[in-house]
C-alpha cells in the first residue's frame, strides 16, 4: 500500500511519544510506502485533493530500559512531488489541533478525494463535525453533568449549584485554558471574561469530578472498538492530567462501566467515519472525544507490551482488501 499522512512538520515531532511516528513506523515495518505532507502543502486541481508528498524512511525507536530511544536522525525524506492523493491508498489526517482557518480548509480539500477509491483517517466531514468537547454531550448517559454557555450568571449559577467545577475552551488540547472553579472565587468574573472574550464564545462548563485525582483514562478506540488505555496522572503541582501539563502516565484496564461508554458511542462514530479516536474518561464518566489527532500508542505500547499501530495498519489492510473484493 501507499499511505499519506498529513503531519505537522516532521523534524517537529518527538518518535519516542508522537502517534504519527508510531503509525507510520508500523506501516513501513509492514511492506508500504510511507508519504508525508503538510495542511498548507494541500491544494485542488481539476476538482481533485493533490498535495506535495515526500516519502518517508523510519529509523524505528527502540525500546531500552523501559523507555522508547530514537536514533539522530530518525527519517530522511525523497525530493516532493505534486501528487494527487486518490494515488494513495490511504490518507491519515494527523495535523495537530486547534481546529483553526487552516485546520478546516485541510479538511475541505480532502473532501474532494474519492474514498471509493483511498480511504481518508479520519473522515474530513466527520472531523468538522465533532469537535473534541461538544461531541461526547449527545451520550448523555455518559457524560458529567455539562453546560455550554457564554452567559456568566448562568455559569455562576451551575458552579454555585454543583460546589466545584471545571471551565473548558472549546477549541483547546493538551488541557490549555481548562481552569478549576469554586463558588466564592474572588477570580470568578475574570476568569469566565477572559474565557468567553467577555460573553462572545461559550465555554464548557463540567462538575468537578473528584476520580480526577486518581487518574484521566485515554481509551484508543480503532473503528469504535477499544484497543488499548492508558491512566494519566497529575504532577501534583496541577490538577490538570494531561501529559502535555507534566502528567505522568500509567499502566490501566479498561473497566466494564468503559466498555459500556465505548459501546454507547460506537456506531455513531462508525456513521461518522471517525475510525481512530481516543476517549478520555474520569471516573466512569466521558468528558472528550478527541478526533483530530488523538495520541497515547507509545505509552500504552511501552507499559502493555503492545503494538497498536499494527492493529490499525492491520485494519485498513483488511478493509482495502474487503472493499476490492466487493
Amino acid at each position: 500500500m501507499k499511505l499519506a499522512f498529513i503531519i505537522d512538520p516532521i523534524h517537529q515531532l518527538d518518535p519516542c511519544h508522537d502517534t504519527s511516528v508510531a503509525l507510520m513506523e508500523a506501516a513501513q515495518t509492514l511492506g508500504h510506502e510511507i508519504w508525508v505532507t503538510q495542511a498548507n502543502l494541500l491544494s485542488v486541481v481539476d476538482s481533485k485533493a493533490w498535495a506535495i508528498l515526500q516519502q518517508v524512511e523510519l529509523v524505528p525507536v527502540q525500546l531500552v530500559e523501559e523507555r522508547w530511544v530514537a536514533t539522530n536522525p530518525w527519517y530522511k525524506l525523497s525530493d516532493a512531488y505534486f501528487t494527487s492523493l486518490e494515488t494513495m491508498d490511504a490518507v491519515f489526517m494527523r495535523t495537530d489541533p486547534p481546529v483553526n482557518d487552516s485546520y478546516l480548509y485541510a479538511t475541505y480539500v480532502l473532501d474532494y478525494i474519492d474514498q471509493h477509491k483511498t480511504l481518508v483517517i479520519n473522515n474530513p466531514n466527520g472531523i468538522r463535525g465533532a469537535n473534541e468537547k461538544m461531541y461526547a454531550l449527545q451520550f448523555t448517559n455518559a457524560i458529567p453533568e455539562t453546560i455550554v454557555s457564554a452567559d456568566k450568571q448562568f455559569i455562576r449559577q451551575f458552579l454555585e449549584a454543583k460546589g466545584a467545577a471545571i471551565i473548558k475552551p472549546l477549541g483547546n488540547k493538551a488541557g490549555e485554558g481548562i481552569l478549576f472553579l469554586q463558588p466564592g472565587d474572588r477570580n470568578f468574573n475574570s476568569i469566565v471574561e477572559l474565557s468567553t472574550l467577555h460573553g462572545r464564545i461559550p465555554v464548557m462548563v463540567q462538575t468537578y469530578l473528584p476520580k480526577a485525582k486518581e487518574g484521566d483514562k485515554r481509551i484508543i478506540l480503532l473503528n469504535g472498538e477499544p484497543i488499548g488505555a492508558l491512566n494519566r496522572l497529575s504532577s501534583g503541582t496541577d490538577f490538570r492530567n494531561n501529559m502535555a501539563a507534566g502528567g505522568t502516565v500509567a499502566k490501566t484496564e479498561i473497566t466494564p462501566r468503559e466498555y459500556e461508554i465505548c459501546t454507547q458511542i460506537a456506531e455513531t462514530l462508525r456513521k461518522d467515519g471517525l475510525i481512530f479516536v481516543g476517549i478520555d474518561v474520569i471516573g466512569g464518566y466521558l468528558t472528550e472525544v478527541n478526533v483530530t489527532s488523538p495520541t497515547g500508542i507509545r505509552e500504552i505500547d511501552r507499559l502493555d507490551s503492545t503494538h497498536l499501530g499494527y492493529q490499525v495498519i492491520e485494519w485498513v489492510e483488511q478493509t482495502l482488501l474487503t472493499k476490492k473484493l466487493q
